[in-house]
C-alpha cells in the first residue's frame, strides 16, 4: 500500500503480467481522502496489446498510514468525458448563482478537502 500520493499507481500486474499500466496521474484532492485521477491503459490479452487509453477517478482514505481506494470511476472514452465536461459546464453557473444567493462567494461549492493535510 502507498503511504504517499506520490506512491499511488494504477498499475496491475496478474501472474507477473502487467495488464493495467498508468500513462499520467493527476492528484485533484490531497489529504485523508484524496481524489486522483489516472490515464492508463488494458492489456488486450488475445493480441497481445494494449486498448486506446482511458481514464479513472478514483477516491482514496488514507487510514493507518496508507492509503486504500474506496471507489472508482472510469471514463471509457472521448465521447462520455466530452458528456462529463459539458454538464460540468452546465452546471457550474447554476452553482455560482446558488451560492451567491447563500452568501458565499469562495466558489467552493462544499468541496470535501481536508486542507490540513497535504497527503
Amino acid at each position: 500500500m502507498a503511504e504517499t500520493l506520490d506512491e499511488l499507481t494504477y498499475d496491475y500486474e496478474d501472474e507477473g503480467v502487467l495488464v493495467r499500466k498508468q500513462i499520467d496521474k493527476a492528484v485533484l484532492t490531497k489529504g485523508s481522502w484524496a481524489t486522483v485521477m489516472f490515464l492508463f491503459q488494458e492489456l488486450d490479452r488475445a493480441k497481445g496489446k494494449f486498448r486506446p487509453p482511458k481514464m479513472a477517478i478514483v477516491r482514496f482514505k488514507k487510514s493507518k498510514g496508507s492509503y486504500r481506494k474506496q471507489s472508482s470511476f472510469n471514463i471509457s472514452n472521448e465521447k462520455q468525458a466530452r458528456q462529463i465536461v459539458e454538464v460540468f459546464e452546465q452546471w457550474y453557473p447554476k452553482i455560482t448563482e446558488i451560492t451567491s444567493e447563500l452568501g458565499s462567494d469562495d466558489g467552493s461549492g462544499g468541496g470535501d478537502d481536508d486542507p490540513g493535510s497535504d497527503e
